[in-house]
């Protein structure tokens, strides 16, 4: 089975994090640098067999596109020219960076590695495949 992949696009980093071949298990892949990510995925794909593309989606609390929301379309519109067959779906990416520096607290990480910001944006694109691996479940 083909796996499901998420990506965390930010202005300097994007973190990655991919499914098993089952889809069961949302694991974090990689946190690259964002002008990187195209090359970085084209040979991704080449080696791993993808089905769909997870991408967040951000937003204020009152639902409103935050103000990355343009810089993130941008990539978006890249990423579908440059992978015209690949299925994307945005997922709402609210609180995943709180969240993961929560679950970087939670797993008991020094300060000093609780301050790597690639680190965070890895946990962030685990958390949104996770979540989605969850709603999709049932």
């Amino acid at each position: 089975m083909p796996r499901i992949l998420a990506i965390d696009y930010g202005q300097k980093r994007t973190g990655i994090a991919v499914t098993d071949e089952l889809q069961i298990i949302a694991s974090g892949l990689t946190t690259i640098p964002s002008e990187t990510v195209l090359a970085f995925l084209k040979d991704y794909f080449q080696k791993e067999e993808v089905i769909k593309v997870l991408i967040g989606e951000p937003k204020q609390m009152n639902g409103e596109p935050s103000q990355s929301a343009p810089m993130i379309e941008a990539f978006v519109l890249t990423f579908k020219t440059n992978f015209p067959d690949m299925q994307v779906v945005r997922v709402d990416e609210r609180f995943t960076s709180k969240m993961a520096f929560q679950t970087m607290i939670d797993s008991g990480l020094k300060k000093k590695q609780r301050q790597n910001k690639a680190l965070i944006d890895e946990i962030s694109a685990t958390i949104m495949l996770r979540d989605y691996l969850s709603r999709k479940m049932f």
